[in-house]
């Protein structure tokens, strides 16, 4: 996953390959050996990676996915088998999402409170 998005962001940022070594004072096999995958950047060399692309280290790595993505996830596991989903608003898919997340943190407060008078 980090291989690709140094690609990605790398790209995003309009970059070539040579610069990013430049910048990063190694050379640019050493720097594509880490978009391949062959070689793992340290610590250090993933810090200013993501200064230089100005995105954090989790967005590097792959740690954490972006709303979006998480809200279409939930689409296609919940309601990619509902006629009209798709011709829905993107607010008003949002707006059924909080909603459904809202009833989901009621019936988790309504369960704990009768385990509790238990």
């Amino acid at each position: 996953m980090l291989n690709k998005n140094l690609k990605k962001y790398r790209n995003l940022k309009k970059l070539s390959q040579e610069e990013m070594a430049e910048k990063l004072d190694i050379s640019r096999p050493a720097y594509t050996g880490y978009e391949t995958g062959r070689r793992k950047p340290s610590l250090d060399m993933l810090y200013k990676i993501s200064d230089i692309l100005e995105v954090s280290i989790d967005d590097l790595s792959g740690i954490k996915k972006e709303s979006t993505n998480l809200l279409e996830d939930a689409e296609v596991l919940m309601f990619s088998d509902k006629e009209g989903w798709d011709e829905l608003s993107d607010d008003r898919k949002k707006e059924i999402m909080r909603e459904l997340s809202d009833l989901a943190d009621f019936y988790i407060e309504k369960d704990k409170k009768a385990k509790g008078e238990q």
